[in-house]
């Protein structure tokens, strides 16, 4: 199971952990509100991400979790580069492509492709599945056309599909041979980054394993980098080694998994791994603490002044309100926008983020380098 014109190199560094192959830094993505009228001016702006910032690693794998609404899927296109960004950079091998052309556009498009969330309306009815998946093929002349066909029956096989089902049309398949067409079609171009939209969200329970299960394999054996996109906290924790957590357009925390599911920080993650069902406690009949949040999601036409999250967060004072936290270094893979974020989630009294060795080190263009004891809100060795 392999394709001959498969390259991925290798999925490591000298020093022993994977090179950054996707950088994304401040990135912002405002859609305008327009009025209804001939002049149609605009009145307000959606602001669905707003300054986001994280690393994604060569052959490996970032989950990103939220409430729907929180920007998540937005992000996902960003780095596609369906849409254009507001500002921000998006750097892929090095070269920034938040600026780049659409004409100048396709040949990132060979080298970062996307598994959408909907198996059903992600492809065209009208065309047949040897045409959806050897399209790439042709557009981007990776092979001579009397070579699409055979290429296309291997890449079939790969995802687990019947390689003699290429002349069939996608009504004709499930939702989850569906959903490995789309795959399927993703693998086409030997990308070294999928982005994949919540790619399970649709499917039954049974098929979410065996999709997931195909996705693990195809990293393992092409070293693809994954921006896993997704709500479903478990699956998230199964398939990404890290996990960042977004909410209303910021993220609020992001670490390894061990660290985030074990000894989270932020107020919203805890509170959404509190709804997490826990076989472990349900079979000797007790139940998880589940905290429940008030109040509903502000609007993100006019997010709330400070911290986003203070209008449904039981810690919130006047500082949050006034200022809004900085995404703290709070460990060597762990960071956390709280003013309030305690060891191991124990929350202190009095915001950390109003120390002077914190103020200072947060206006510090290094800041994403220090490393803050969450208890006295110091860099380490202050």
């Amino acid at each position: 199971m392999s394709l001959d014109a498969l390259d991925t190199g290798s999925p490591t560094d000298g020093l022993g952990s994977p090179p950054p192959i996707l950088e994304v830094e401040s990135l912002q993505m405002y859609f305008p509100v327009r009025a209804g009228g001939f002049l149609r001016r605009t009145v307000g702006q959606v602001q669905a991400v707003d300054g986001i910032s994280f690393q994604l690693h060569a052959g490996r794998s970032l989950g990103l979790v939220g409430e729907s609404g929180c920007g998540k899927s937005t992000t996902g296109r960003l780095v596609t580069r369906l849409h254009k960004p507001t500002s921000g950079a998006i750097r892929f091998d090095g070269k920034d492509i938040a600026k780049v052309r659409t004409s100048e556009l396709t040949p990132i498009r060979r080298e970062i492709q996307m598994i959408f969330q909907d198996p059903y309306t992600s492809l065209n009815p009208r065309h047949t599945v040897g045409a959806i998946v050897g399209a790439p093929l042709a557009i981007h002349k990776i092979v001579p056309r009397d070579k699409i066909l055979p290429r296309v029956q291997e890449i079939l096989e790969i995802v687990g599909l019947n390689p003699e089902h290429y002349n069939r049309y996608p009504h004709e398949f499930s939702g989850g041979q569906r959903q490995r067409i789309g795959i399927a079609r993703a693998l086409t171009l030997q990308p070294k980054v999928l982005v994949a939209d919540e790619p399970v969200s649709a499917l039954d329970v049974s098929i979410q394993a065996q999709v997931i299960n195909l996705l693990q394999d195809v990293q393992k054996e092409f070293g693809i980098a994954f921006l896993f996109i997704a709500h479903d906290l478990a699956i998230v924790r199964h398939f990404c080694p890290e996990v960042a957590v977004m909410y209303l357009g910021k993220i609020v925390e992001i670490a390894d998994r061990d660290t985030l599911y074990n000894r989270s920080h932020h107020p919203y993650t805890q509170a959404l791994l509190s709804a997490v069902p826990d076989v472990k406690q349900a079979a000797i009949g007790g139940r998880r603490d589940r905290i429940r949040l008030t109040g509903d999601v502000p609007s993100p036409i006019n997010p709330p002044s400070g911290c986003r999250f203070r209008t449904r967060c039981s810690l919130a004072q006047d500082i949050c309100a006034q200022v809004e936290p900085p995404l703290m270094q709070i460990g060597p893979r762990h960071k956390v926008a709280c003013h309030f974020a305690g060891e191991l989630g124990k929350h202190p009294v009095t915001p950390v983020t109003t120390s002077p060795a914190a103020t200072a080190a947060a206006s510090d263009p290094g800041f994403a380098s220090t490393w803050f004891d969450v208890t006295t809100g110091r860099p380490t060795g202050a």
